[in-house]
């Protein structure tokens, strides 16, 4: 009876979720990711507060502006068009800085590992929730490719309370759609993305003039 239990727990269970997986991201390169465990998490979070109305619209990534592809690229992973999902050379820099004079280890996700965490982990901080985002950045890069990454990440990002997707986010803050943003536009927006609850284009054109215009300097090399 126990080697049965444990047959299943170490055999069945494991095979069970990688079939799963596979089955599911693949599935999920052709059909709009229209929730995500993070969307879930914050609707959870937002019971009792004051109320924010939902804001999301799918939009393929030919509907979105060129000037955000190239902002989000040189702001979060100026190495995604090469790198087969991690960073390993600024990994390998953030530990010697750690190392050498003690700097706290730094967030370094790449594009393709912050898609992962939003669409299959719940953002928690633990080393359980950064392995399972490590294998589905694997998947991810191995069956999606590029511009799927890059066409859920844009759709699937928080910009704001309740608040998700550059549509929704062009539509919110400038009346616009994705695809009319401006380089202005597109490097704010993107400024916002790594602390979105805290930040939006106001404020980062006040308190971050300088890294939008850096963001913007960066983003006229990048192609897609």
């Amino acid at each position: 009876m126990f080697k049965r239990i444990l047959t299943i727990l170490l055999v069945y269970v494991p095979a069970g979720f990688v079939v799963t997986s596979v089955l599911l991201v693949t599935l999920l390169k052709w059909v709009p990711v229209t929730i995500t465990p993070l969307m879930v998490r914050r609707s959870i979070e937002s019971i009792g507060k004051p109320h924010h109305t939902f804001q999301r619209k799918w939009v393929p990534l030919e509907s979105i502006s060129d000037n955000m592809i190239r902002a989000v690229i040189a702001a979060e992973d100026q190495k995604f068009l090469c790198h087969d999902g991690f960073d390993f050379e600024e990994l390998g820099r953030m530990k010697q800085e750690h190392i050498s004079d003690g700097s706290p280890l730094r967030g370094c996700s790449t594009i393709s590992q912050q898609t992962a965490k939003n669409c299959f982990t719940f953002c928690t901080s633990s080393w359980l929730r950064k392995g399972i985002e490590a294998y589905y950045t694997v998947l991810i890069e191995w069956i999606w490719g590029k511009d799927r990454i890059m066409e859920v990440y844009l759709n699937v990002a928080e910009f704001g309370r309740q608040i998700y997707g550059i549509e929704a986010a062009a539509q919110h803050y400038y009346s616009i759609r994705a695809e009319d943003l401006t380089l202005a536009d597109a490097t704010s927006l993107a400024c916002c993305l790594p602390n979105p609850l805290h930040r939006d284009p106001d404020w980062v054109n006040c308190h971050l003039a300088s890294r939008r215009s850096e963001i913007a300097a960066y983003s006229m090399i990048y192609a897609r």
